[in-house]
């Protein structure tokens, strides 16, 4: 039984506000373009959306467009923040940080494809190896994301594959519990056992419960009764699995 971990999902997508040089921009854009950053900055986001806005009016500037749609985004108006960041691409097709920016705001919308398509034209584009590096983490979690949708839907296959291809990009810990219970619930017991070690090998922000717990069930599945009763001893220590924990304990007794 897997508990809360839709709450550890944090999008690892890094915004990189930044205040893009307003060099060789009209010079009455340019002055608001750079009230709206500072805006920005001091937490004003409404404020900072007006002040885009009335640069927009002066001249059409993919960097203000990307800086309205960060703001946009802060102020939790998503839809608005991805048009403008569209409407920054078209200025600026190969603009990375507008796709990363569109990657956050699909994953905050729940739309893990089209936050995927993304983030992996950042890493195609970019040639910012912190901003790749991070976008790994951004593309794991949505990966991760659609692997927990698959596993409620009950197919564990394709949970599988999302969540293989959410490890192979960062050793997300929430990524590989899931994995110890997908490879339980398809009987690939020794595949569970794995995954629950890289579950604590690379913990983080899960608790320490639950890959002992999917760890016990794959030993006792496999008839080891002995690694099973350690492993759910180790689980019972964390409050979310105890009960679960305690019940196996007193099976295998």
């Amino acid at each position: 039984m897997l508990k809360n971990i839709s709450s550890l999902f944090t999008v690892f997508a890094v915004l990189f506000t930044i205040s893009l040089s307003a060099q060789q921009m009209n010079p009455d854009a340019a002055r608001l373009y750079n009230e709206g950053n500072d805006k920005m900055k001091a937490g004003d986001y409404n404020g900072a959306i007006a002040s885009f806005d009335q640069a927009l009016e002066k001249e059409k500037d993919y960097r203000i467009y990307y800086q309205k749609g960060i703001a946009l985004r802060r102020a939790n108006k998503v839809q608005d923040a991805i048009a403008s960041l569209n409407e920054c691409l078209k200025l600026k097709p190969d603009f990375d940080l507008a796709y990363n920016a569109l990657g956050s705001a699909y994953f905050q919308l729940g739309d893990y494809a089209k936050a995927i398509d993304n983030f992996e034209k950042v890493e195609s584009l970019s040639k910012n190896a912190t901003l790749k590096e991070k976008v790994k983490e951004s593309l794991s979690s949505s990966y991760t994301k659609l692997g927990s949708s698959s596993m409620a839907d009950g197919n564990y296959e394709k949970a599988i594959e999302y969540l293989t291809k959410a490890t192979a990009l960062n050793n997300y810990d929430a990524a590989w519990l899931y994995l110890a219970q997908a490879y339980n619930e398809i009987a690939n017991f020794d595949k569970a056992i794995e995954a629950a070690e890289n579950a604590i090998k690379h913990k983080s922000k899960i608790s320490t419960g639950g890959p002992y717990y999917y760890m016990g069930l794959a030993y006792r599945n496999k008839g080891d009764k002995a690694k099973a009763l350690e492993a759910f001893n180790k689980a019972k220590a964390d409050a979310t699995y105890r009960k679960n924990a305690e019940y196996e304990i007193s099976l295998l007794k």
